[in-house]
């Protein structure tokens, strides 16, 4: 048996996400295209004598832990005996709706099941954890239904060039969904649109820019200016927020659109990334 694994953990992209519904329990209905980028958290996972979660990285927590650390829930719930030394780098923006703690669940959950400390594996367990482990663990192309727990695979988006940029301004995720019902008007054949493994004329949208629009001038701003570079083919946030993103066919495109992108936001975290880069 293996005594430590390495895992990459990549971040995800929404190239779309609609808000369908509610279901009675709360849990929202979606609808959302995923996308995988070669930005990755760094997970190492050995075993140890003693429990021990250490982060590092542009963007570790504040203190020594996150709040509600999702690392620290899974390990509680699945009730492993054996103690274990986790260190995390962190390369991907927290609350940014780059999927930062989903991935970081998944690849944990990969990692522990490498090592043999954990088996059956199912998207009921993953969609328990957060509503985008489920695809986070599958971390290929894939459109996600239901409370996201339902993955549709087999999916062929494109493969782009994106620049990602992330103002200060931190979207919380359970919070933007608080306001979707004064903004966003639900679908009548939901179980239609949901479950279609093709692409209806709807799927070119990010719902949650309904409120950005209405409530958020800095990243409603950004998203304008996104839609004006040059040879862009979309822009789009991802998730609930607040990363934005243009999308270029071509690597140089992508590279003036980043220099424009820098020199006007100097403060914001902008990155160039693509995506269909990792083999799992």
């Amino acid at each position: 048996m293996q005594d430590s694994v390495d895992i990459k953990a990549p971040a995800k992209l929404n190239l779309f996400l609609r808000i369908l519904g509610q279901k009675n329990n709360g849990y929202h209905i979606i609808r959302t295209g995923i996308t995988f980028l070669d930005l990755y958290d760094e997970i190492s996972i050995s075993l140890s004598d003693i429990n021990n979660l250490s982060y590092s990285g542009p963007f570790k927590p504040s203190s020594s832990i996150f709040k509600n650390d999702i690392i620290i829930k899974i390990l509680k719930d699945i009730s492993i005996k054996q103690k274990l030394n986790i260190k995390i780098i962190k390369n991907i923006p927290w609350q940014a709706g780059l999927g930062s703690a989903s991935t970081d669940a998944a690849s944990l959950i990969k990692g522990l099941k490498k090592l043999g400390l954990i088996k059956d594996i199912n998207n009921s367990f993953l969609s328990k954890i957060g509503a985008d482990v489920p695809a986070c663990y599958y971390a290929k192309n894939c459109i996600a239904t239901g409370i996201g727990s339902e993955i549709l695979k087999n999916i062929d988006f494109p493969n782009y060039f994106f620049v990602l940029i992330q103002p200060e301004n931190k979207l919380s995720t359970s919070k933007m969904y608080l306001r979707i019902k004064k903004y966003i008007k639900f679908e009548k054949n939901i179980n239609k649109i949901s479950n279609s493994n093709f692409f209806h004329e709807d799927d070119n949208q990010n719902d949650f820019e309904k409120i950005i629009k209405k409530e958020n001038k800095q990243i409603s701003d950004i998203l304008i200016f996104l839609s004006t570079l040059k040879n862009n083919i979309f822009s789009r946030m991802t998730g609930s927020g607040s990363c934005c993103y243009a999308a270029f066919k071509k690597k140089d495109d992508a590279k003036k659109a980043y220099d424009i992108t820098t020199k006007k936001y100097k403060d914001y975290w902008i990155n160039i990334v693509k995506n269909n880069t990792l083999l799992s």
